[in-house]
């Protein structure tokens, strides 16, 4: 071989062990699959957004959670957020609670959207995306509607107007399911 076909070849053989070695860690770190309907709600123990103090949302088994994941840079979660606090608003004393979860690098900016749109519900942090990661979430908005067993029955991504009648048809249908 001349010198610079041996560098060629030692470089494709390089590019070619490093390829492989990519491909295999993104294989063994992804997820088998997204959480989807009928599965339990993973376990989740976040900081509260604001009082840091670490919440359960196994504290909730036996309400019908909306689970739902934002971040300040969000433009739909703009939209979706004082709505989905209406629905709060109308259904807690049924056995309705939202949990909302702030994906945000730098929880300041999460803390700074919920003061120009304040929520009544808990609002977690989680700066790192460990729970994103855990749901394998494709885009924000995304949310899980959680049955009163923890089971996901519902997965809602995006928010367009409309969407919250929908919602509130599903939610109430299992919070008749609870009444049984």
């Amino acid at each position: 071989m001349t010198n610079l076909t041996n560098i060629v070849y030692q470089s494709v053989k390089r590019f070619i062990s490093l390829a492989t070695a990519v491909v295999m860690l993104s294989v063994s770190v992804a997820p088998v699959h997204a959480v989807s309907t009928g599965e339990p709600a993973p376990s989740i123990i976040l900081p509260h957004l604001q009082s840091k103090q670490l919440v359960d949302l196994e504290q909730y088994k036996g309400k019908v959670v909306y689970l739902d994941f934002w971040a300040s840079w969000c433009g739909t979660c703009r939209i979706s957020m004082p709505q989905i606090e209406q629905l709060h608003q109308d259904l807690k004393s049924r056995g309705f609670e939202v949990v909302g979860i702030n994906v945000d690098q730098d929880p300041e900016a999460g803390r700074a959207f919920l003061a120009e749109h304040p929520v009544s519900f808990a609002t977690l942090s989680d700066p790192k995306g460990v729970t994103p990661q855990k749901f394998e979430l494709i885009g924000m908005p995304t949310s899980y509607l959680i049955d009163a067993q923890g089971l996901v029955r519902l997965v809602h991504q995006g928010f367009r107007q409309g969407d919250v009648e929908h919602l509130r048809h599903e939610i109430e249908e299992l919070l008749m399911e609870v009444k049984k």
